[in-house]
């Protein structure tokens, strides 16, 4: 098929939806039927292209579109194309189901990462832990208290001077020393 019969086809497809859809809401209860029928199967095309993993959603999504557009069947405008019309339903039908698919899958991990995260724990916290441990140990006791006790366990400042019995003063300066003399070792100038 060429691009002009493809227009050609959808032209006709078109006019007749748009004809059984203004005999229903005329009253003719056949012409609805028939309308929200070839609609379904129109419907499930369009979203099968556009969901991979769910021939059950996929129905669901229909069925709520059908109900959208049924509902809204007073808002349609005759002078506009009523396959336009329905694709808008669709596609505002289509990305709630997303956001509310990506928020479900936002809050339940699968299980296969689950297995993952089991199978290989997580060493580095432990590591970097005695790394800092052996780098620790080569400050002098002034300064490497007073890191352990205020930036390691979360001590005050004068909780700290009065547990190593170094002035408040001494502790700040700890601190500062230690840190910057841990830098210098950390990068190799020391």
């Amino acid at each position: 098929m060429n691009r002009t019969t493809d227009i050609t086809a959808a032209q006709a497809k078109e006019a007749h939806l748009r004809t059984l859809f203004l005999s229903g809401l005329d009253g003719n209860g056949a012409a609805y039927r028939q309308f929200l029928a070839e609609l379904g199967a129109h419907l499930r095309g369009f979203l099968r292209r556009r969901l991979h993993d769910g021939a059950s959603d996929a129905e669901d999504l229909v069925q709520e579109i059908l109900l959208a557009v049924h509902n809204a069947r007073h808002t349609y405008r005759t002078q506009e194309p009523l396959t336009a019309w329905i694709h808008a339903i669709a596609r505002y039908k289509l990305t709630d189901y997303f956001r509310a698919r990506a928020r479900h899958d936002a809050l339940n991990d699968p299980l296969d990462d689950a297995f993952e995260l089991l199978a290989a724990p997580d060493l580095e916290p432990a590591q970097a832990k005695r790394d800092l441990g052996k780098l620790l140990e080569q400050l002098p006791d002034r300064q490497r208290l007073p890191i352990v006790h205020v930036k390691l366990e979360g001590l005050s400042v004068t909780e700290t001077a009065k547990l190593t019995g170094l002035s408040e003063s001494a502790v700040k300066i700890g601190v500062h020393r230690g840190l910057k003399a841990l830098a210098a070792k950390i990068r190799g100038t020391r």
